[in-house]
């Protein structure tokens, strides 16, 4: 797919979730109709209202689980709930979504002959036993652990993604995206960026799960919609490629950070470590920069600037 002048229509599941709004946006600047499709249960219409008029953009409301008839020439399936809040309030749910969602996703891409990019996740290498992760890295997975109805769920897509390309020839593409941030992130999803932040600017105590020195590396938004839109033009590249700044941080270090952007004289405080929380998270890029020529070029402390400002109005609008 090229930049065209609004004559291919690409659909996105998940669309008026945090990625899924932002991909909407590029999408559309890029030229491009835009079908954005989601049943609200973590995404908001307020992340895509601006968008509503637009006349190349149409909302429409489904779920997933159930099948979808709509002509349209390529998919960006991100639907799903990706914070361990959401995806552990209703596990079964979240079993449902990635995998019957992922069956109706491939089906109709295999109807229609359309390539289908599956957002999938770091989570599919659970609490890894190899650091940083590569593509090649099976994982360390607890298959019944309370994250395991998102780990194994998107594992569980990934080879359906695959299958389909081996069965039926297929054009899948699978990204595995490691934690990214940013506007539109919902700010009470339980994600250790929003955490802070909205924690920092109302002057709470931050809260730190274990002993704050695990790692995790951060892709800010606009970085990591770059990186699916290339993986999904790019002809010969299926993935599974991994999408993330290879940059990590402690998240004691990202707790300080956000502490002292934002003036904020809230105190640390330290809670047991959830149940299979990972240690330490960081993507290996080398595939994503030899095939598809991409990597992040915001930093954490630019990247952070922008997120604290749009919370920050989230903040002083209550």
């Amino acid at each position: 797919m090229q930049c065209k002048d609004y004559n291919n229509t690409i659909m996105v599941t998940g669309g008026a979730g945090f990625i899924g709004s932002h991909l909407c946006q590029k999408l559309l600047d890029m030229h491009y109709d835009v079908l954005c499709v989601d049943n609200l249960y973590t995404g908001s219409k307020d992340n895509i209202r601006h968008l509503l008029t637009h006349p190349h953009f149409e909302f429409y409301r489904h779920d997933v689980i159930l099948p979808l008839q709509v002509e349209v020439d390529a998919i960006y399936h991100l639907a799903c709930p990706a914070s361990p809040v959401h995806y552990q309030h209703d596990p079964v749910q979240t079993i449902k979504t990635n995998i019957h969602g992922m069956i109706n996703m491939l089906d109709l891409a295999k109807r229609l002959h359309i390539p289908i990019l599956q957002a999938s996740t770091s989570e599919v290498y659970g609490d890894p036993q190899q650091h940083p992760q590569c593509e090649d890295y099976v994982g360390h997975v607890n298959p019944i652990g309370i994250r395991a109805c998102y780990d194994e769920g998107k594992r569980c897509a990934e080879t359906l993604c695959f299958d389909y390309l081996r069965q039926y020839n297929l054009n899948v593409k699978v990204a595995r995206i490691f934690n990214t941030y940013g506007p539109n992130m919902h700010p009470k999803d339980g994600r250790v960026v929003s955490n802070f932040i909205m924690q920092a600017l109302q002057q709470q105590d931050i809260t730190l799960y274990g002993d704050g020195q695990q790692t995790r590396s951060f892709c800010y938004i606009d970085d990591l919609v770059t990186g699916l839109i290339a993986l999904m033009n790019h002809h010969q590249a299926h993935g599974p490629i991994n999408l993330g700044n290879p940059n990590s941080f402690t998240i004691l270090e990202l707790a300080k950070k956000i502490i002292t952007k934002t003036n904020s004289t809230s105190n640390i405080i330290y809670h047991d470590l959830p149940q299979d929380d990972p240690k330490q998270r960081c993507p290996d890029i080398t595939k994503a920069k030899n095939i598809l020529n991409w990597q992040p070029s915001i930093m954490l402390d630019e990247g952070l600037d922008k997120t604290i400002a749009y919370f920050d109005t989230i903040v002083s609008q209550r």
